[in-house]
């Protein structure tokens, strides 16, 4: 699936734009092997054309399959193809939610209202929402992760229909991304902090 998704296609979730590798080239290495995993970005804009109910029904399954603290599964998945609630959601929470201006489906994380697990709850969300991302990518899809603040959690409750004891944080705008949705953000080398100012070996690095 990797060697796949790496030989001779663009990464839609590239920071440089180039294609990942040529169809001759083999992947050796861990990095070669790992690439499209350092290629996924947020993807806001997408094209007309729907994703299939296959694609979305695979990217739910791998969400569902998501880890979380004693494998409690807090999160339930709505999928979302209706073009009116995709734009309404795309209205109601601006800016955070314009990707959904653009999507052709998306992916609402609905969690529980328990304060006694709060912390524990948002970390396993996080897990969902950025597995939804990674499975868009490898798909060939983009999505983007749309935070929904507590001042529009009514208005979200409501066009999902949800329970007073659910709420939704983070929805996942999915599509097909245009061109210009593909292009990178920052120049090439530029789009994250150079390794050596990150990643330090056993110990923080002395002054």
């Amino acid at each position: 699936m990797v060697v796949a998704f790496l030989q001779g296609r663009q990464c839609y979730g590239t920071g440089v734009g180039e294609d990942t590798m040529t169809p001759n080239e083999t992947v050796t290495s861990p990095s070669d092997r790992l690439r499209p995993l350092m290629r996924v970005r947020q993807v806001r804009d997408h094209t007309d054309e729907p994703v299939s109910v296959a694609e979305l029904d695979a990217i739910a399954d791998v969400a569902r399959w998501s880890g979380s603290s004693r494998n409690s599964q807090p999160w339930r998945f709505i999928v979302i193809r209706e073009e009116r609630t995709l734009r309404a959601i795309g209205d109601a929470g601006m800016p955070q939610t314009r990707s959904f201006h653009t999507a052709t489906a998306g992916i609402a994380i609905v969690m529980p209202s328990d304060p006694a697990h709060g912390v524990g709850d948002a970390y396993d969300e996080g897990r969902a929402a950025e597995r939804i991302l990674i499975a868009a990518s490898l798909l060939g899809l983009g999505a983007a992760i749309s935070w929904i603040r507590s001042d529009v959690r009514a208005a979200i409750a409501e066009l999902l229909a949800l329970p007073s004891d659910q709420y939704v944080r983070t929805v996942v705008a999915l599509g097909h991304p245009t061109a210009a949705g593909q292009q990178p953000k920052a120049a090439p080398g530029t789009a994250r902090l150079p390794r050596e100012e990150v990643v330090f070996e056993e110990l923080w690095p002395a002054r």
